[in-house]
């Protein structure tokens, strides 16, 4: 089963499509389907600054890490991330010495 966009202006995800557009019965938005296409997923950092795949990000504030001894401390860098899938909140990468980490955009800064 296709999933369902949510709904530009409110964000909740009770939309439907009637014919060639998207309704939302919650607020009554109704918008294009060409419009849902172009809806693409924006990752931010703690500063609002836009990031992709193969920025370099700083972290800015000491972290545990599961399954490590070893914390990552702030202002270690991230080198040439990945975008996690349809989640805009977390980034994958490595640092130095633990690798394959999951962080959360709220905890980096784009270097």
């Amino acid at each position: 089963m296709p999933t369902l966009p949510s709904c530009p202006q409110c964000g909740l995800e009770n939309t439907y499509a009637d014919g060639a557009l998207w309704i939302c019965p919650d607020c009554g938005h109704e918008w294009g389907a060409d419009a849902a296409a172009e809806q693409a997923m924006v990752v931010r950092d703690s500063n609002g600054n836009l990031l992709a795949a193969g920025d370099t990000v700083v972290v800015i504030k000491d972290l545990k890490v599961k399954g490590s001894s070893i914390p990552l401390k702030q202002g270690t860098v991230i080198r040439n991330i990945r975008l996690v899938e349809d989640d805009p909140l977390h980034i994958e990468g490595h640092s130095e010495k633990i690798k394959g980490l999951v962080l959360k955009t709220e905890f980096l800064r784009k270097a």
